[in-house]
């Protein structure tokens, strides 16, 4: 019900500024609107489609996993922790190891292996909804994690500001030098997520089930932190993309060795999952569609204009700085489009200097947090759920604290 609003106000919203500016004397308003109309849609099977071979790769050695007892050896693993988070999923639930898989490839930042796996975690969660077409507490819990996304270093803004960089002949950049405040900003997003939908769905998390699990994994988290907090970024940039990548071929290759030992035929098995690859791809296209549709008419309507005018007023009232306005646009549209938001942030960059403080908090949030409107369009849709009940609020209000977060660290570390 909340995205149907929210779906709804964009169009409005967007044909109403449409029709005072055309009324103003602009002409050339509609068309615009319908080009973006055109081109969101287009980009949004593009998307689908472009998904269907990562979640056939992934699907099929999910399946191996399954066949070999790997998923249910990560389901009894984490079920101290996620009895707790999830009280709605038994115990040993398939569930469980693909939620446990989603997460991790998130928090080492491997965007195209999670989003397969958490297409998994949804369609095990959604085999125990007794009402098909609305959300669980479990799947709600499941994406607002989600989208505050804690992210161990953002490769693919490192990339994006060497890339520039080198345009801009800037010598010796430091690209990577964003990866502990971008961990900073979105552990405080997490955090926020986690105790919104805990306190809607009252979930005591002071239980020692709970926080000693938590605190073990913080403070591995910390180590590692500080770990490579010993080398120079570009060097712990380097050792992060050597994790990531071990950790996922290691589970690869547990999952054969596994398979193998048990005499799975493996080849079979990574088939039969791989078929349900392009069954998913194209369930998600609807719903991908309507949401970048909407959001395109609002950007192309300049309603975002609007809404920053708003807030650097609003700033400037206050009294407090306003150098940090350039790269608000990146969080509020990270909110609805992540490719949105990346166009902004490079436009921030190219405008302001890729090593200006605007480009650097730009690329701090564009680091922190997932897209929550594409995130709970597409994982949502792929189960057929309409009706999500408050995973909306509670995910936009860790985006905003995210987003100060962002501002606040991006300050202490290069204010």
């Amino acid at each position: 019900m909340v995205l149907n609003f929210v779906w709804l106000g964009f169009f409005l919203s967007a044909f109403a500024a449409a029709a005072v500016q055309l009324a103003q004397g602009d002409l050339t308003i509609f068309p615009k609107l319908l080009t973006a109309m055109f081109d969101a849609a287009k980009t949004g099977f593009d998307i689908s489609i472009g998904l269907v071979g990562i979640m056939a790769l992934w699907l099929g050695f999910m399946k191996i996993g399954e066949r070999a007892g790997m998923i249910d050896a990560f389901a009894r693993g984490v079920n101290p922790v996620f009895r707790h988070l999830f009280p709605g999923v038994p115990a040993g639930h398939p569930a469980q190891g693909a939620m446990t898989m989603n997460i991790s490839a998130n928090l080492l930042g491997l965007d195209n292996a999670a989003t397969p796996l958490g297409l998994k975690a949804m369609q095990e969660l959604q085999a125990l909804n007794g009402r098909p077409d609305t959300a669980t507490n479990a799947q709600i819990m499941f994406l607002v994690l989600n989208t505050a996304g804690l992210t161990l270093i953002p490769t693919s803004v490192i990339a994006i500001r060497q890339t520039l960089a080198v345009k801009q002949g800037l010598a010796g950049f430091n690209a990577a030098d964003i990866f502990l405040p971008t961990l900073v900003a979105t552990a405080c997003s997490l955090l926020a997520a986690l105790v919104a939908v805990a306190w809607v769905q009252r979930i005591p998390l002071w239980r020692a089930g709970l926080l000693g699990p938590l605190a073990a994994f913080g403070a591995v988290v910390g180590a590692l932190v500080a770990w490579l907090s010993r080398f120079l970024p570009e060097q712990a940039a380097q050792w992060m993309g050597v994790i990531g990548a071990g950790f996922i071929l290691g589970v690869v290759a547990a999952f054969l060795v596994a398979g193998a030992l048990r005499g799975v035929n493996v080849y079979d098995a990574f088939v039969d999952g791989a078929k349900d690859g392009f069954g998913v791809a194209v369930r998600i296209i609807p719903y991908l569609v309507a949401m970048l549709v909407a959001i395109a008419v609002f950007r192309a309507a300049g309603l975002m204009d609007g809404v920053m005018g708003g807030i650097a007023a609003a700033v400037s009232a206050l009294g407090l700085p306003t150098d940090f306005l350039p790269a608000v646009p990146v969080g509020l549209m990270k909110i609805l489009s992540g490719s949105g938001a990346r166009g902004l942030m490079v436009d921030v960059m190219q405008t302001h200097g890729v090593d200006s403080f605007p480009a650097k908090l730009a690329a701090i949030i564009q680091g922190s947090t997932e897209t929550t409107f594409y995130v709970l369009a597409v994982y949502f849709g792929s189960v057929g759920v309409k009706h999500t009940r408050h995973a909306l609020p509670c995910a936009l209000l860790a985006d905003a604290v995210g987003l100060v977060a962002a501002v606040v660290v991006a300050y202490a570390f290069f204010g």
